[in-house]
């Protein structure tokens, strides 16, 4: 199943991988294939395009970056159960490990992403070099997972246009400027039999409702449990983490490194990709540095930033 035909313009996946339960992961790729690895997993409605901007920053950087389609969303396959809880896409990200010759990752997650990558790496599920976690923690403010929610669920029907997918995308990111063209949205949407332009993403998945109370309890496990080096980065705008979420995951991780990017919301990356990917760059370039043997996980040592972070263009 899926939402519709691709639009003319949609980036083919470069690669193919299988998931849990025989589908397809649709991936691409940027880098040397032989240096560190590092996985990128969007946020819930995303698709891997989220990360291409990054992807190319840290493959000329000399990472192995890899980006894929989590199920439901983009040109990966859709659930035949229509299950899309983290158990499910933990065992994605392990078989896309699996597929890539089970070398250690580093892992960065943004929102659903990174709540993938904590449960991976602190429940023992994936042996990772490093870990990022972008705009999401254990403690995530219900008025912007709701506005999420909204935005996912409006216009079940359809849009008639790309330029009403256009209108909901700048209501939803008004800090965001307007594209100039509609071309970009291509790969964001399907054209259904009914002529109604879709987005990419299973409905089944806007329509799985989460336990927020046990979701926070399962995170702060695995917060605790981290060893390896870790980075947390927050959007400065986001309405999901706010700085006392943030606070509270240091100091549930009082090893991990703490970016504030001032002028981001919660996509942060696709808000400030330049200053993210600085950001993820050198951080990685301490922990698990291009060309030499990563950091353990058992030798780590990495700061705690105590009191009110500064923005990403502080550090050096």
């Amino acid at each position: 199943m899926s939402a519709g035909t691709r639009l003319p313009g949609t980036p083919d996946p470069m690669h193919l991988w299988p998931g849990a339960g025989g589908i397809r992961i649709a991936g691409d790729a940027w880098g040397d294939p032989s240096g560190p690895l590092v996985i990128l997993l969007h946020g819930g409605g995303q698709t891997r395009h989220a990360w291409k901007g990054a992807g190319e920053r840290l493959g000329a950087a000399g990472y192995h970056c890899i980006a894929f389609d989590a199920r439901g969303h983009g040109d990966t396959d859709w659930a035949p159960d229509g299950l899309y809880g983290q158990d499910v896409m933990v065992e994605d990200l392990k078989c896309v490990v699996a597929a890539l010759g089970n070398r250690r990752p580093v892992l960065v997650g943004a929102s659903m992403g990174g709540g993938t990558g904590l449960v991976a790496v602190g429940e023992d599920h994936v042996d990772a070099t490093a870990l990022v976690v972008v705009d999401i923690g254990p403690r995530i403010e219900p008025a912007g997972v709701e506005k999420i929610w909204a935005f996912m669920n409006q216009k079940p029907e359809g849009f008639g246009s790309l330029g009403e997918v256009a209108d909901a995308i700048a209501n939803y990111q008004p800090h965001r400027s307007r594209p100039r063209t509609l071309d970009g949205l291509a790969k964001n949407v399907r054209l259904g039999a009914d002529g109604k332009y879709h987005w990419h993403w299973d409905p089944r998945f806007r329509s799985a409702r989460r336990d927020i109370d046990k979701r926070r309890e399962r995170l702060e496990a695995c917060s605790r449990r981290l060893r390896l080096p870790t980075l947390l980065v927050r959007g400065g705008l986001s309405d999901v983490l706010s700085e006392e979420g943030a606070q509270e995951f240091l100091r549930l991780c009082p090893h991990s490194e703490y970016v504030n990017v001032g002028e981001a919301a919660h996509m942060v990356a696709g808000d400030r990709n330049d200053i993210f990917g600085n950001a993820v760059i050198e951080f990685l370039s301490r922990v698990v540095p291009a060309g030499r043997d990563p950091v353990q996980p058992a030798h780590v040592t990495a700061p705690h930033h105590e009191g009110p972070p500064g923005d990403v263009n502080d550090i050096p």
